[in-house]
């Protein structure tokens, strides 16, 4: 009997629906191990491809330009857009606000392929919240980059119950979460999609938006896929 090359290594229920983390052999490129998310048997994210996720840490950095960074990343998922703040000198905390506590529990049990590297890092803070509520309220503190990277896009939430989320991407929302940002602070949004509203809703809070195509080259199904991020200036 030939041996599986899947391994599944959580199945667990959550708030948002079953979830599933597992971990394979692409069958395509032997030996290249790619772990995974679904929800609800629905592809949710991959480790084989984060050039967008990244990138939204990144081009944030690069739109910042000040020094002793405080960072706020709206969900955790695999940990590539925390871990890429982490790995610039500039930043000296990261708070990552994670709704699922089975997701966090990944981390800490190093199921994640980046998880000894950021449960090594010192400035790493994982929170187990609504980070729409968090923008929502009052700010406690100020923070210099504030990263989002919870729902699909702006118009095809993961969650359309959780208190905050409806309004996160309207005027009002925008307004309640510039609030948190400290002068020269980045707003940045992952998004699957492209979104003229939501880039509107921007630019009536914000003086400086721009939005960021991140194009990859998907070789599993042989074509090419397009992320996008809204990134907006305090």
């Amino acid at each position: 009997m030939a041996k599986s090359n899947l391994e599944i290594l959580a199945y667990e229920s959550s708030p948002l629906g079953t979830l599933c983390l597992r971990r394979r052999e692409l069958l395509s490129q032997p030996g290249t191990l790619v772990t995974e998310v679904t929800l609800n048997h629905e592809f949710l994210m991959s480790s084989l491809y984060t050039d967008s996720e990244r990138a939204l840490a990144l081009t944030a950095l690069q739109l910042h330009a000040g020094d002793s960074l405080r960072v706020l990343v709206g969900g955790l998922g695999l940990g590539y857009t925390a871990w890429e703040a982490l790995l610039s000198s500039r930043v000296v905390s990261v708070e990552v606000v994670e709704l699922l506590p089975q997701v966090i529990g990944w981390l800490k049990q190093g199921l994640v392929p980046l998880a000894d590297q950021l449960n090594g890092d010192s400035r790493l803070m994982v929170t187990q919240g609504d980070v729409y509520r968090r923008l929502a309220a009052p700010p406690e503190k100020k923070l210099d980059l504030i990263l989002i990277d919870v729902d699909h896009s702006p118009d095809e939430r993961l969650a359309e119950d959780v208190e905050g989320d409806l309004s996160f991407y309207s005027t009002e929302g925008l307004q309640a979460a510039k609030q948190h940002l400290a002068p020269g602070g980045v707003l940045a949004v992952w998004s699957y999609a492209e979104s003229s509203p939501f880039a509107d809703a921007l630019r009536e809070v914000f003086s400086q938006v721009q939005v960021e195509p991140v194009t990859y080259d998907n070789r599993l199904i042989n074509e090419q896929r397009t992320d996008w991020l809204f990134f907006a200036i305090k």
